[in-house]
């Protein structure tokens, strides 16, 4: 049986943008390894707080670790732009690694509305 965060479209989308921001980034130059180092670590942040929040009791608490993941994408939209802008050149499409990172977050700020709803049910019983 698989783990109950597996089920979540949000976490297959973080856990994929996390896969792919290692290919992404994996030629760039020594100059750029501190920008790809962050990418990494912040696209494996969004999945890896979604499967801990998954394990929290109760929505609150999973919905206090979807922030962060919200945050963790976030941090990577600001990334690939100044990646962008700064003429990193990668092997993969830019426009395919921004279409993903944006998918992870729409699915994520999806299922973060839907566990608020859920808070907020819960404090009006």
């Amino acid at each position: 049986m698989s783990p109950p965060y597996e089920r979540l479209a949000a976490w297959r989308f973080c856990h994929e943008l996390a896969l792919r921001s290692r290919e992404f980034t994996k030629g760039w130059s020594k100059e750029d390894s501190w920008l790809g180092s962050q990418i990494r670590r912040a696209a494996f942040s969004a999945a890896a707080n979604m499967v801990e929040g998954s394990t929290k009791r109760g929505p609150r608490e999973f919905r206090r670790y979807l922030d962060i993941s919200l945050g963790s994408l976030a941090e990577l939209e600001y990334a690939f732009r100044f990646a962008c802008d700064a003429k990193i050149e990668s092997d993969l499409p830019w426009d395919d690694i921004r279409t993903l990172r944006n998918r992870a977050h729409g699915t994520t700020r999806l299922l973060y509305n839907t566990i608020s709803d859920k808070v907020r049910q819960g404090e009006a019983k």
